[in-house]
């Protein structure tokens, strides 16, 4: 299982770093709070394809028109902008005679993008490619030639190494220098402009048993900006030696640092400073006047360490490599400020000194975001799609007839009038009742005698048929007319039936 340690990150100041990996793409990290703030990823470039992975990448940090360079797997440089990612010049390899199974057999291991060489009007960029045996070449690429493959101005190759594999490449600040060192073949330094060699190391003596040990050097840098002739060279066998070009060919520091190889070293703008990543995910750093280790940085990481790169302005450095983290780190305390995971292995970062949180900050207030665009392209759709239906709607309107408008008046009309009616009647109902209920006691009292006379004549008629006829007593109580019931209840009734009968009787 691999080894992780979890540590507090207390965040890292205003921040831009790019990284690739094996897949091909290109993740933009920033971390924008100040004073100290998360860093996350907020652009990925490009579309995971394994045959397009990113081998090495460089960056010409400039304050206007900075570029990015990247190397790829199937032999192709792009010159990307850093700022959006847009694709500026494609580039393919040098010798033009190359098939797929060559460039697979020989791919590029090195790759530096000139600053100095700021572009003119025709000159996009100028670049160094080092493939893995030993082919260097330094071309430039043209603006207007962005779509094809071809290169514009001074182009030149030479053969660095006649034996072994190259495995990087470093330029001075100068960019008039450049070292390299590979598998079995030495460190040397090399005058770009004339392209010849200017110095090569010399291996270190025999052991005690007199075994020489075998060159195998896997990263290097310059130790001074000032100096060309201090460099730092990193071995496989967990050494880092430091090399005076102008005294002599053996190193004049050589110190071991664990156990495991060496895969990444970057120098220090105090000039005497050096960053070191291993195999095992180790980060130290070393005082190489004197050899001392100046101590470890705490938070293991669990992959081996592929590319260190140091801020030039703020106290910290960034590492990446096979755990798919990028870290940040705190130089003086050399504590980590911040982790990124990054879902693949990662082959390089590179740090953009000129980024600014508040620059950003407007940039991104003045541009709209793409969700927030789209909403308002939505809006506008469906404003010009009511626009359109209420214009049909009108000239529908127009185009109607004046018989058909006569009849919809008519039909208008009639429902009206039948809406008046119910309400005159139902206003008539309503006063009928009102009436009904508003009688005075004396209108009540005159039709209760009225019904009374009434009572009394049908009782005098229902005595004279009895007797012309005849009846029982229970015939006449069957012949007998009813009463209407009286509000005086039960007791009222009993007592009139049977005055009635006394009556009949």
């Amino acid at each position: 299982m691999p080894r992780i340690t979890s540590v507090e990150s207390p965040g890292c100041p205003p921040l831009r770093a790019i990284t690739t990996d094996i897949l091909g793409l290109i993740k933009v990290v920033e971390a924008r709070a100040r004073p100290a703030g998360v860093a996350k990823v907020v652009e990925t470039w490009g579309e995971p394809d394994a045959s397009r992975a990113i081998l090495v990448a460089s960056l010409a940090d400039r304050a206007v028109d900075p570029v990015l360079a990247v190397a790829r797997k199937n032999g192709v440089v792009e010159l990307l902008n850093p700022l959006n990612g847009d694709a500026l010049a494609v580039v393919k390899s040098s010798r033009t005679d190359q098939t797929v199974g060559a460039v697979e057999n020989d791919p590029l291991v090195a790759l530096h993008l000139f600053r100095k060489h700021a572009p003119d009007l025709t000159t996009l960029g100028t670049f160094l490619a080092c493939t893995e045996k030993g082919k260097a070449s330094v071309r430039s690429v043209a603006k207007e030639n962005t779509v094809s493959d071809s290169d514009v101005g001074p182009s030149s190759t030479w053969e660095v190494c006649n034996k072994g594999t190259l495995q990087f490449s470093s330029v001075d600040v100068g960019e008039n220098y450049a070292m390299f060192g590979g598998n079995g073949m030495e460190v040397n330094l090399w005058d770009i402009t004339s392209c010849s060699k200017m110095w090569s190391a010399k291996s270190p003596r025999a052991n005690n048993v007199g075994i020489f040990t075998k060159p195998w050097f896997t990263a290097g840098t310059f130790l001074c900006k000032d100096d060309h002739r201090k460099i730092v060279a990193c071995t496989n066998n967990h050494q880092v030696r430091l090399y005076d070009t102008a005294s002599q060919r053996r190193p004049v520091v050589s110190v071991d640092f664990r156990e495991s190889p060496i895969k990444a070293v970057v120098g220090d703008p105090d000039g005497h400073t050096v960053y070191i990543g291993t195999g095992t995910g180790d980060l130290a750093s070393f005082d190489m006047r004197t050899g001392k280790l100046l101590g470890c940085y705490v938070g293991k990481c669990s992959g081996s360490i592929r590319s260190i790169v140091r801020h030039p302005d703020l106290p910290l450095i960034a590492s990446c490599g096979l755990d798919s983290y990028l870290r940040i780190w705190d130089t003086n305390t050399r504590q980590p400020l911040s982790a990124v995971y990054l879902k693949q292995h990662l082959t390089t970062v590179v740090i953009d000194s000129h980024f600014s949180a508040e620059e950003s900050e407007e940039t991104k207030s003045k541009q709209p975001d793409s969700s927030m665009v789209a909403e308002a392209a939505v809006r506008r759709e469906k404003k010009k799609k009511k626009n359109v239906l209420v214009e049909e709607a009108e000239e529908g309107t127009q185009m109607v007839d004046p018989d058909d408008c006569d009849a919809e008046a008519v039909r208008k009309d009639k429902k009206k009038k039948k809406k008046k009616k119910k309400k005159k009647k139902t206003v008539i109902e309503d006063d009928e009742e009102t009436q009904m209920v508003d009688l005075d006691e004396d209108d009540a009292e005159t039709v209760r005698k009225a019904k009374k006379k009434k009572k009394n004549k049908r009782v005098a008629e229902d005595e004279e048929g009895t007797q012309m006829a005849g009846l029982n007593d229970s015939d006449a109580e069957i012949y007998a007319p009813k009463r209407i019931k009286s509000e005086s209840g039960e007791r009222s009734k009993g007592t009139k039936k049977k005055s009635k009968k006394q009556q009949v009787a």
